[in-house]
């Protein structure tokens, strides 16, 4: 090894030698050919290398940013590694200095937890003189909250806003004054939790921008949260700088272009690194954005693989929402809820939560592996996936350069809200994946409903052909959660027979695999069903041709609810019945079925709507 390093005998590890080498060898475009620089990456890892050297030594070099030079104390800095870094982030750098040359924009930067990692890009690349009026880490709390107002969590959206307020007012009313005619003011501010010393701790945190878009003007905000995947808190600090830098450059340089914003957030990162599942937009330059389409942005562009809206159509936090929760989800594509869908959920739920006595719902309970779960320690989700929207077709908007009808998104968002149901959008085809992400946020119960045609396809080969082990790699993937599968039955529809899950038949090569699956616990048949429901053998479909025909028909298999979101908002094609060509209400169902609000033994949908399944009273828009 001494050799390979020039070493001379007798001299400590990665000492250089008094020999030292030619000019020749000082190569900053290569510094790996460099024998400075190689003992320089031998003895450390970080950005900023150094090694130890005789205090006289000096090595020259002809380049305009040698790749070494000698400091007092008899450090070397290894300048190629800088520059090597600065190739690697060239984007960033770019970036950084574009902000710190325009003399439009002034501002200062706070920043608690993973360093100042922000900051030193402006610093680095030169000029941020002219952009950065201060620049403060206020890491002790009884500091921070003398600044920032006292609170009991310091990693919140709550405090982003208060250091935001506060650093922004600060700069504003000290400098107005004397440059406020021609200077549009910021305030860049972060608070994370990166990872610990000897701790597996969930490591994320919030940024976010408040600024002007010209002098004088009103202000903006951007707000982001993020999760760091990265397994050091060194490289998290670094991935967190970079993620910061273009934040601030997206939203100083692209106006309100919240597209083109999001779209920046990864230049120079990767989705290994970062994910960012929450973003808000506010202000005079974003008055025009809905923030569901900007959630909708996110998992499109692979910036996370889900998001979460609340009732209200606010953007949730996963880790903050599901955290010790117990999961009860449905997937579908809700185009529109229905009944049926209203009564897998119903079922479900009967056999999933307890009555207020401790006891489960007076049904047959099939599920006897788990105790029962309170319906107020269990959210309830309706998920939908990116993947479904698109290749189904019903959102498409290829004259739209974002691929999608935003404006048919968030009608159908709208819609599921009135049930009073927190909307999960996700990217996963698989259930695998949607179970890992659940089991990342909850380490509490997971239910997931699906009726018998899903179930079918769950067991179909061919959707595992990608996977090295096939369908027993997928199984296995999905049963490490230890989740259940409630199964909705259905009404076969050449012999009319009910297929339930106990007897379900599926292709002959995986039938014993159903039955180890369904017998050790994980698929458990759903009991309480209304059979009327089930005669229909495409519910959505009767739903979405008697909507754009015109007739009836559909009202009666709709929540009260959506109903009323339909014809308000004139969604799936629906026009009034007086201009709607008559059709006879039984030419759209099977077998001349009424519709169940004429039937005695089915509840009225609005009382069905407002009570169960989520097993309390919700509030309706």
């Amino acid at each position: 090894m001494a050799a390979l390093l020039g070493q001379a005998p007798g001299l400590a590890p990665y000492q250089i030698p008094r020999k030292v080498p030619s000019v020749a060898n000082c190569n900053t475009r290569n510094p790996m050919r460099s024998h400075v620089s190689l003992q320089c990456k031998a003895h450390l890892s970080s950005a900023s290398r150094q090694c130890t050297s005789a205090p006289a030594l000096h090595v020259p070099c002809t380049r305009r940013r040698g790749a070494c030079s000698i400091t007092r104390g008899g450090r070397l800095l290894c300048r190629a590694a800088l520059d090597s870094m600065e190739q690697q982030y060239a984007q960033t750098a770019k970036k950084a200095l574009e902000v710190n040359l325009d003399p439009g924009h002034y501002g200062v930067m706070a920043e608690i937890g993973a360093g100042q990692e922000v900051a030193r890009w402006f610093f680095r690349v030169g000029g941020a003189a002219g952009t950065i009026a201060k620049s403060i880490s206020a890491y002790d709390m009884s500091v921070s909250d003398s600044m920032y107002g006292a609170c009991s969590r310091y990693v919140t959206r709550e405090r982003l806003e208060s250091m935001l307020e506060y650093e922004y007012l600060q700069c504003n009313l000290t400098l107005r004054k004397e440059r406020g005619d021609n200077t549009a003011f910021f305030a860049f501010a972060d608070t994370v939790v990166a990872k610990a010393y000897g701790r597996n701790n969930e490591c994320h945190g919030w940024l976010g921008l408040k600024y002007q878009s010209s002098p004088k003007a009103e202000v903006n905000t951007v707000l982001i949260h993020v999760r760091m995947l990265e397994g050091t808190a060194q490289l998290q600090a670094e991935a967190l700088g970079i993620l910061g830098v273009n934040l601030i450059h997206g939203a100083l340089t692209k106006g309100g272009d919240y597209y083109a914003i999001i779209g920046s957030l990864f230049d120079d990162l990767s989705r290994t690194r970062v994910e960012v599942d929450l973003v808000d937009f506010a202000g005079p330059v974003f008055e025009h954005v809905d923030n569901r389409f900007a959630a909708l942005t996110l998992v499109q562009k692979g910036l996370c693989d889900a998001a979460l809206f609340s009732p209200q159509g606010q953007m949730l936090i996963p880790q903050e929402t599901l955290r010790k929760k117990n999961v009860l989800l449905v997937r579908g594509r809700f185009r529109p809820f229905t009944l049926l869908h209203n009564d897998m959920l119903q079922g479900a739920a009967s056999q999933f939560f307890c009555e207020p006595d401790g006891n489960s719902a007076e049904v047959n309970v099939t599920d006897t592996y788990d105790e029962c779960v309170f319906r107020d320690d269990t959210l309830v989700l309706l998920e939908m996936t990116t993947r479904d929207m698109m290749e189904g077709g019903d959102l498409l908007d290829w004259t739209s350069d974002k691929g999608i009808q935003m404006e048919a998104f968030i009608q159908r968002i709208d819609a599921l809200s009135t049930m009073g149901y927190t909307v999960l959008l996700s990217s996963f085809r698989r259930y695998f994946k949607l179970a890992g992400y659940l089991s990342t946020h909850t380490t509490e119960s997971i239910v997931i409903a699906m009726g018998v045609p899903s179930l079918r396809e769950l067991f179909t080969e061919r959707h595992y052909a990608d996977l090295d082990g096939g369908i027993l790699e997928g199984f296995g993937r999905l049963l490490k959660f230890d989740l259940k599968i409630y199964v909705y039955p259905t009404v076969d529809a050449v012999s009319g027979e009910l297929q339930t899950a106990a007897a379900l038949e599926v292709a002959p090569g995986v039938q014993k695999l159903y039955e180890y699956i369904r017998d050790r616990g994980t698929i458990v048949p759903i009991e309480n069903y209304n059979r009327e429901l089930l005669m229909h053998t495409d519910v959505s479909k009767v739903v979405t041709e008697s909507i754009r025909a015109g007739t009836p028909v559909w009202e009666s298999l709709v929540p009260r609810h959506v109903v009323d979101e339909i014809k308000e908002n004139k969604l799936l094609g629906y026009k009034s019945a007086a201009v709607a060509q008559p059709e006879s209400p039984t030419s759209v169902l099977h077998n001349g079925d009424k519709p169940h609000s004429s039937n005695p033994a089915h509840p009225d949908p609005k009382a069905k709507a407002l009570t169960d399944p989520i097993g309390r009273q919700t509030a309706a828009k």
